[in-house]
């Protein structure tokens, strides 16, 4: 007794096997082409891990990026010390002179060539003072005068308040 037994794609009775091979067939093809996206990817990436590392091996690869690294903390501790210079530089600028005022006029109706002059000097406060020669004929005299605030406590001539004035709208360049 022989029994015939007989797989008919479909049947009732036996496995369906037409719908199984079906869905292995596009799961391989959707195995197939991950594949393809992954080595198109890891080709990608050997690419880039060449260009760079070309000319160098792992270990003096390792060795530039520990030498950047060091650059790097020797630079932001200069870059520290450099702060506090500019810091130190800048409030040593405020009493600095920055300004300037001169007015040269004749002191007297009898001379000309306008040999007296009054200079006026002022730091970023307008603190400074103010310095007025005058030239005649039997001398050259000079005066100063202390500037606080932008004022004096002395009057000032007109010359003298010229160049004050000019001083303070002013800036030594």
């Amino acid at each position: 007794m022989i029994m015939e037994m007989s797989v008919t794609a479909g049947s009732a009775g036996g496995f369906p096997l037409v719908p199984f091979l079906a869905g292995a067939g596009v799961l391989i093809g959707i195995v197939l082409l991950l594949l393809i996206v992954l080595l198109v990817k890891i080709s990608q990436l050997k690419k880039r891990l060449d260009s760079f590392t070309v000319g160098n091996d792992g270990k003096s690869l390792e060795e530039d990026i520990i030498g950047i690294i060091e650059d790097n903390k020797f630079l932001k501790l200069n870059a520290e010390s450099n702060q506090k210079e500019i810091r130190a530089l800048t409030k040593n600028q405020e009493s600095a002179f920055q300004k300037m005022g001169l007015v040269k006029y004749d002191a007297f109706q009898q001379m000309g060539g306008q040999l007296s002059f009054c200079l006026c000097l002022l730091d970023e406060n307008n603190n400074g003072f103010l310095l007025n020669s005058v030239h005649s004929t039997e001398g050259c005299y000079s005066y100063t005068k202390e500037i606080k605030a932008g004022e004096s406590s002395i009057d000032l001539g007109n010359e003298e308040a010229e160049a004050l004035d000019i001083a303070m709208q002013s800036r030594i360049r």
